[in-house]
């Protein structure tokens, strides 16, 4: 997959704070090689997160984020800090941008220590080298000063930024690890209202890919079209994976002997959160009347009719349970910090969040003992179908 088609949930994201006008954007500006970020003496310029992609040797690529100042005053600059911390919850390595005429402030040592807390890699970086030219003594381990006007130390600053974290092992895989070469998979794709006009959406894609890459085979059919496909095959195929929607269906069509799973169920697994996701759907037997259940996105989309988040899945939940709970919708960059309020949370797949958000976000239920868990884990077991789906994700239950 090439750069500019690197999907951002897989790129490192690398955030960039500091009080108003301490030069975050003339330093991202700096490290990205473009004006991608508004440059002003006037305080609060940046108003919202601004992204850039690029490529970050030896990281590769990555996303940078550059953020409104978190000292801002009045209720819009409230609402500019509350966005600037969500921005933790999606970062990989933090950079504190400190302006190097002023000096380290209470501000910065106290989102300094949300960095720690959070336990996210960061280095501070002192900025207007060219207007304190004593600032060059700054090169501890977690510090240094650079100049944006002169370029002075960004190269530097590339450098330690890369080497704050450890590139993860590619042999970390979606499906690929499971796989042995010339394994035949079979993909079951929906093509209804709910399908994207013209493409496949992110998670097939993605799938697909790491398929070929494990050089296995990969064949793709619409649910109404599986069982006609395994009889013509004329030979067993390793694992069918199938969008979840489809879960009941596709499991009477798929003879026990083949492992089964869904996208949904490889996205918890890859995102690192699979165990509380099963933990959190078998919670579905323990819903009662008047319960709250909070279903999020981590995207935004058009809904439709029979949109599967505020929709079928509610549907689904009152009829497998015979209760009648409420339920809470969130989806994008929203998701509430307190959740006290909720008998469980069902989250999409996530694969518009890198893995830090998909994280925070479970971890946020789970430190407040709230279930988590995500759409294909419930489906499959409102389905009656959950253990079989795990199957094939833990060595100990593998068929021989």
């Amino acid at each position: 997959m090439g750069l500019n088609n690197t999907p951002s949930a897989n790129r490192i994201h690398i955030g960039f704070f500091g009080k108003r006008n301490a030069g975050k954007s003339s330093l991202v500006n700096a490290v990205a090689g473009q004006e991608l970020a508004v440059v002003s003496e006037v305080k609060g310029t940046t108003t919202d997160p601004v992204y850039k992609t690029m490529e970050l040797l030896p990281l590769g690529p990555v996303m940078l984020i550059d953020t409104p100042g978190f000292d801002d005053e009045g209720a819009l600059g409230e609402e500019r800090v509350r966005r600037t911390k969500q921005v933790l919850n999606k970062t990989d390595i933090a950079v504190l941008v400190v302006d190097g005429t002023r000096g380290m402030t209470i501000d910065d040592r106290e989102m300094f220590k949300l960095f720690q807390d959070r336990t996210i890699p960061c280095l501070v970086v002192y900025t207007k080298l060219d207007e304190n030219p004593e600032l060059a003594d700054r090169t501890g381990k977690g510090e240094m000063a650079v100049s944006a006007l002169t370029k002075t130390g960004i190269d530097e600053l590339k450098e330690k930024i890369a080497g704050l974290i450890k590139v993860e092992d590619s042999r970390f895989r979606i499906v690929g690890d499971l796989l042995h070469p010339m394994d035949i998979v079979v993909l079951v794709i929906p093509i209804d209202s709910a399908a994207p006009k013209g493409r496949l959406i992110l998670p097939q894609q993605q799938v697909i890919r790491d398929i070929l890459e494990a050089g296995a085979v990969s064949v793709v059919v619409k649910d109404t079209e599986l069982k006609q496909t395994l009889q013509r095959l004329g030979t067993k195929p390793y694992m069918v994976i199938t969008d979840s929607q489809a879960f009941k269906q596709v499991a009477a069509d798929t003879p026990e002997d083949i492992y089964l799973t869904s996208f949904s169920i490889l996205m918890a697994r890859w995102k690192g959160f699979l165990d509380a996701a099963v933990r959190g759907a078998y919670m579905l037997e323990a819903i009662e009347d008047g319960d709250k259940i909070l279903i999020a996105e981590g995207c935004t989309h058009h809904r439709q009719c029979e949109d599967i988040g505020t929709v079928k899945l509610p549907g689904w939940i009152r009829n497998f349970t015979g209760k009648v709970p409420e339920f809470d919708f969130c989806s994008g960059t929203e998701f509430p910090e307190d959740l006290s309020g909720y008998k469980l949370v069902i989250h999409c797949g996530g694969c518009m969040l890198n893995e830090r958000e998909m994280r925070y976000r479970m971890n946020c239920a789970l430190s407040q003992q709230i279930p988590f868990t995500n759409y294909g884990t419930a489906i499959a077991c409102m389905n009656g179908i959950l253990d079989r789906s795990i199957e094939i994700l833990y060595p100990e239950k593998k068929k021989n």
